[in-house]
């Protein structure tokens, strides 16, 4: 499997891509599955020392990859602003490579920007967030340029569309769906 390269903004057909690691990538692609906007989410790997990472290796938590889901949008439709704020509301970026029960750096907080104007938005936003003091404690998600970006395995994609009544699917990904609905529902597509 070749890794895709980090996406240049294409001025052609309108469309942002950014990678973002907020734990399980479940349900970090279920969330934006959800947003209007959003043209596609797939989720994979990035960050790691090894090339064409599988699950299982990226699992052990040596390969140094974050469970990632890379998003295209339409920055017409939905700012990477707005994406970020999603993404920031939807995890909680304040605890060190954790997600709830999910422990380990492939699980770690992490913007991997495709450019500096990306970068420089996450960083505007992230000490606007801790200005806000949004949460109780400081932000520690990591900022730093995507190398390489490795799709996941085909049967590890749209995992909540497939399973929807599994119980990791009820329990955890449910609950931050009804969050975002409650929360960003001006900025949903119109079947969420």
């Amino acid at each position: 499997m070749e890794p895709q390269q980090p996406k240049k903004e294409s001025k052609a057909d309108n469309r942002e891509v950014i990678t973002l690691g907020g734990g399980c990538f479940w349900c970090t692609e279920a969330v934006y599955s959800m947003v209007q906007g959003v043209v596609k989410v797939e989720s994979g790997y990035a960050g790691g020392c090894i090339e064409n990472p599988n699950y299982e290796q990226v699992s052990t938590g040596k390969t140094g990859h974050a469970e990632v889901v890379q998003v295209t949008f339409d920055p017409s439709v939905v700012s990477l602003r707005e994406i970020l704020k999603i993404f920031f509301a939807a995890h909680n970026p304040t605890t060190l490579n954790r997600q709830g029960a999910d422990v380990g750096t492939q699980y770690r907080s992490v913007v991997f920007y495709h450019s500096d104007a990306q970068r420089e938005t996450v960083e505007r936003l992230i000490e606007e967030l801790n200005y806000e003091k949004i949460w109780s404690a400081p932000i520690v998600t990591q900022i730093t340029p995507l190398k390489a970006f490795y799709r996941a395995e085909g049967y590890r994609r749209n995992y909540y569309e497939q399973h929807r009544n599994q119980p990791y699917c009820r329990l955890v990904i449910d609950p931050k769906l009804k969050k975002l609905r409650k929360r960003f529902k001006d900025h949903l597509k119109k079947a969420s």
